[in-house]
């Protein structure tokens, strides 16, 4: 299943992006989760930083980045149905061997709110690397 959690690019440089995601209500997801509480997944909430790296770090050369490591995660607030996850990330580090090291924000922009300065949903680093193409396989028996 392919799916884009990007809805619009805000602003993109090589070594930074900010890019939203609008929860809508229809979106299957939220059926299950929670079906009294509908929230967008922290899995998901990941996702969108994974995207928007991908997007960033596209014009390095290979675009078929995926998501490496995941350090210091951090969830905060809940994004629901209605609001936006605006994500920021940045480039940290060019690890070589097509490896990034990216660092990720995300925040809640709630409708109607006093103060829409945004709460934080979701912040970490993380990697990005090259996905693997060949197959590993490990024999016991001997030959």
């Amino acid at each position: 299943m392919k799916f884009d959690l990007i809805d619009t690019v805000l602003d993109q440089s090589p070594d930074r992006i900010v890019a939203v995601k609008r929860v809508d209500p229809a979106e299957d997801y939220l059926a299950d989760h929670f079906p009294t509480f509908p929230v967008m997944p922290g899995v998901l909430m990941v996702e969108t930083m994974v995207q928007a790296a991908r997007r960033m770090l596209a014009s390095r050369g290979d675009a078929r980045l995926v998501l490496g490591q995941v350090k210091a995660l951090k969830f905060g607030n809940f994004v629901r149905p209605n609001e936006t996850l605006e994500v920021e990330v940045t480039l940290h580090k060019d690890l070589g061997d097509g490896v990034y090291a990216c660092r990720g924000t995300g925040v809640v922009r709630r409708v109607n709110a006093q103060n829409n300065a945004g709460e934080t949903a979701v912040s970490g680093r993380f990697t990005m690397r090259p996905i693997r193409t060949e197959l590993v396989v490990e024999n016991d028996s001997p030959d």
